[in-house]
């Protein structure tokens, strides 16, 4: 059986005076698509907060990473101004070249920002604004920046959201693609019981606190899982 690459133990996290998540343990394993699902408000999102560090917990959060291996990130919403002439190259780019992007991108760095941009089926957004696109790519270039580099822990916060039944399917080979053949680990949150049957190795059920972990096939076919989904969604 594969190590962890995470371990949570008896985690809390409390705001304004609400326990928005109490006694949480989890362990996700190497290499495996582990898919975190609930109804609203279960305090999906808010693990993933305390797993980066963002936002203030009780207990423990343990990373095994090899090398220090780095955490890629999607969150759920990430807001851009329309205004500033951010092109989808210049974003993705700010991060590879010392020199500012306003000075244009080294011919490596454009090189790798279209690689990038296949992976996530936008060939040709380069050039695109940043500002202009719509949800459902932007959270595609906000997966392309996640994957520079390949991290060995990823956190997605529904990147499926808004996406159409072609850009899931993408979404679906990419996610599958990295287990394969990068070895990266995935905790993902998602509405979609679908996408966790089809793809996920692991799922489990939260409602600010840990209800039940297991395979897809199990937690997923459960009374409990699905009067869950439907009581806040």
């Amino acid at each position: 059986m594969a190590l962890p690459v995470l371990e949570i133990h008896e985690l809390g996290v409390r705001r304004d005076g609400h326990q928005l998540l109490s006694h949480v343990s989890l362990e996700v394993r190497a290499g495996v698509l582990h898919f975190l699902v609930g109804p609203n408000g279960a305090g999906k999102s808010t693990l993933l907060s305390a797993i980066l560090g963002f936002v203030e917990f009780t207990g423990t959060i343990r990373v095994h990473a090899r090398d220090g291996g780095r955490i890629g990130y999607v969150p759920q919403q990430f807001p851009v101004d329309p205004t500033v002439p951010l092109t989808v190259g210049d974003f993705l780019g700010l991060a590879r070249q010392r020199r500012p992007v306003c000075l244009g991108l080294a011919r490596g760095t454009r090189r790798r920002i279209d690689e990038l941009l296949a992976r996530v089926g936008l060939e040709g957004f380069a050039s695109r604004p940043l500002g202009a696109l719509s949800g459902g790519e932007l959270r595609r270039v906000l997966l392309a920046h996640a994957l520079d580099p390949v991290p060995e822990l990823l956190l997605l916060d529904e990147p499926g959201s808004g996406l159409d039944e072609i850009a899931t399917g993408r979404l679906e080979e990419i996610l599958v693609d990295l287990r394969r053949t990068a070895g990266v680990t995935v905790l993902m949150v998602s509405h979609d019981l679908d996408l966790a049957r089809r793809i996920g190795n692991v799922v489990t059920l939260l409602d600010r606190g840990v209800v039940e972990t297991g395979s897809p096939a199990r937690i997923l076919a459960s009374d409990l899982a699905n009067s869950l989904q439907r009581s806040r969604s």
